[in-house]
């Protein structure tokens, strides 16, 4: 403990801040009637005997769980190429929604631009009172109006639907230059706040990643934002990396506001899911009985201001666990609060790649493989297959595993070997990432085993 306390963990403000949310829902039945309507925050969650519900700013009571639409099941065509699996989506969307899911989360870019089309297909097939559709305004490049709007209605087509229930601007938070030439100067702002006043758009919003300025200026534009998408997990609550803003600023800020927060990688792009063997022991002998992710979980949905925590469930076993998860909500007590946070601090001394897997770098011009490169490093270094040097007593164990791992993987051409530097896939990454710096960094790593100079 007195290396974390070293580290200026402030054990008795972290508890403070996240017991809020246990203690919100303790007394949310003694409230005065004054008290609620002075109340602007999301409304205590309504539990109907299995999913955990919470009530948005427009009324709609969504599912603590929503469902993360940009890592659908993917085959390949007879032509060879991905697609995504659409018999397999459909189930899951089918369970998903016979179990209380009801918020399902999409943009135009998802899956190279499959994603809308296979969420629309498998929502189709249900009443349209049964679900709520999330897709986003994702003009990264050519932002002018007409391309906007074109993208904007588009959705509409793909989704095969009427209206959207929540749209959002889509990785706000790059620098205000890149906002206002994607959203203001452009007047596409204008335009779909005007959509939202026609009824097309129930819900306005916007995700964010990136500068905190750029957060804390649009959150206070002259406009009602009706939600906002946040990375919040418990490594990023106080940790986050790189350009990234910690958690606990940014949901204090829109809980000040009233403004209700949907969560993105709770799980860090599945990193929280597959920690080292030390830290699952951590998690097991707390609660042997709980899965490593259900406590990521737990953390994401434990705030009262939070709206949904979506999951990108490729896997109906990873979807069975969130459920249950969710079908109620457990809290976080003080101590468990406690035990993530020096979990956290842990996890600070792997130094893992900080990818959520989100794919936006991809295509490579190049054919290199960027997400899976860090992927299977990641897995490495959490599970003591990446030796520092050849004196490391499990050296020839680990060694054979990251290299045959390698291969298996991801075919050689396209290793991290293949990287030039173009510096193409940076501008798209919003964990901020040197993409070039980290793949030279694996590809002189993977060299040095090979070569067994390391």
């Amino acid at each position: 403990m007195n290396e974390m306390n070293n580290k200026g963990m402030d054990r008795r403000r972290f508890l403070k801040t996240l017991g809020m949310g246990v203690a919100a829902t303790t007394i949310s039945g003694c409230s005065s009637e004054s008290d609620k309507k002075n109340d602007t925050s999301v409304s205590p969650e309504k539990m109907t005997g299995g999913m955990t519900y919470r009530k948005s700013l427009t009324g709609d009571n969504v599912s603590l769980l929503g469902y993360g639409c940009m890592r659908w099941p993917m085959i390949k065509d007879d032509n060879g190429k991905e697609v995504v699996d659409q018999e397999t989506v459909n189930g899951l969307v089918d369970y998903a929604i016979e179990h209380g899911v009801n918020y399902f989360d999409t943009a135009p870019v998802y899956l190279q631009g499959q994603s809308e089309s296979a969420t629309g297909i498998a929502l189709k097939r249900h009443p349209r009172d049964k679900f709520f559709i999330a897709t986003k305004m994702s003009n990264f490049g050519d932002s002018s109006f007409d391309n906007s709007k074109k993208m904007y209605e588009q959705s509409f087509k793909e989704l095969q639907v009427d209206y959207i229930d929540y749209y959002l601007l889509h990785s706000v938070g790059g620098s205000m230059d890149d906002f206002n030439r994607r959203f203001i100067d452009n007047g596409i702002l204008d335009f779909l706040l005007k959509e939202r006043e026609a009824g097309r758009i129930r819900n306005l919003g916007w995700s964010f990643h990136g500068d905190q300025k750029v957060f804390d200026y649009v959150l206070n534009m002259d406009v009602k934002w009706d939600f906002v998408q946040i990375q919040l997990n418990y490594a990023d609550w106080k940790h986050a990396s790189r350009r990234n803003v910690n958690a606990e600023y940014l949901y204090a800020e829109l809980e000040k506001k009233g403004v209700p927060a949907v969560i993105m990688e709770p799980l860090l792009g599945g990193r929280l899911a597959k920690v080292s063997d030390h830290l699952v022991g951590r998690f097991k002998q707390r609660r042997p009985d709980m899965s490593v992710a259900s406590w990521a979980f737990r953390f994401a949905g434990h705030f009262p201001g939070i709206l949904t925590a979506l999951s990108g469930m490729t896997y109906k076993e990873h979807l069975m666990d969130n459920l249950k998860t969710y079908s109620p909500l457990e809290y976080l007590s003080e101590d468990d609060l406690a035990f993530l946070e020096e979990t956290a601090q842990l996890m600070l001394q792997y130094p893992t790649v900080p990818c959520t897997d989100c794919k936006y770098c991809m295509p490579c011009p190049y054919g290199i493989d960027i997400p899976t490169i860090f992927m299977h490093y990641n897995k490495c270094v959490n599970e003591g297959n990446v030796p520092k040097d050849s004196q490391d007593p499990n050296y020839r164990e680990a060694r054979q595993a990251y290299l045959i791992g390698y291969d298996r993987s991801v075919p050689k051409l396209r290793q991290a070997n293949h990287c030039i530097g173009c510096n193409q896939c940076m501008k798209h990454c919003p964990q901020r990432i040197n993409i070039p710096s980290q793949l030279h960094r694996i590809d002189d790593f993977v060299e040095k085993l090979k070569q067994e100079t390391l």
